[in-house]
């Protein structure tokens, strides 16, 4: 019968330690995969931070705008996060225009309250691209006392609901506040 032999290597992390034991390969690997990952991450970080808003666009994160310039029937074009916003002191036929517009037959159903704020319901603040491919619409041009995208030909009403067109969905109304009676922040 054939004896087994046994050898015991010195227990210095080579194999033949006892079980359970971390070896030297197994500290490579571990030390390779971790700096893997970190190289990993020093590499897509650039490209994560390139994401990012830019710093200029971070600075008009929020704008205040003083109301009493807008006359009313006009409107005022102003940029917040470098794109144009139309504020609109609408008159009180466009407002009862537009309140009775909200049982029209609408691509995109928002009631003109939705859209404005309570007790500023003269004042529609919405971002002026359209909806459709993003041109800038022009003022009091549109077929129901809103705006106009001559590009494509959507037509928007007078609380900048889409009514007519391409354009798939209302102009945006961005987060905006009444900070005083007479002095709106936009973001």
């Amino acid at each position: 019968m054939a004896e087994s032999v046994v050898t015991n290597e010195a227990h210095n992390g080579e194999p033949g330690g006892p079980e359970g034991e971390a070896t030297r390969r197994d500290f490579i690997h571990i030390a390779a995969s971790a700096a893997a990952v970190g190289a990993g991450v020093m590499v897509a970080w650039p490209l994560i931070n390139s994401m990012n808003p830019a710093a200029d666009t971070l600075a008009l994160a929020t704008i205040d705008f003083d109301v009493t310039k807008v006359m009313e029937g006009q409107q005022v074009v102003i940029t917040w996060q470098g794109k144009p916003v139309f504020v609109r002191h609408r008159t009180a036929a466009e407002v009862q225009r537009a309140i009775a517009d909200n049982t029209a037959s609408l691509k995109d159903p928002a009631t003109d309250q939705d859209r404005t704020k309570v007790g500023h319901e003269p004042f529609l603040v919405v971002v002026g691209s359209c909806t459709h491919l993003g041109c800038i619409p022009t003022f009091g041009t549109g077929d129901y006392g809103g705006w106009f995208c001559p590009c494509h030909g959507s037509h928007y009403d007078a609380s900048g609901r889409i009514r007519k067109g391409p354009a798939p969905t209302n102009l945006v109304v961005p987060p905006y506040e009444f900070t005083t009676a007479t002095s709106v922040r936009i973001g």
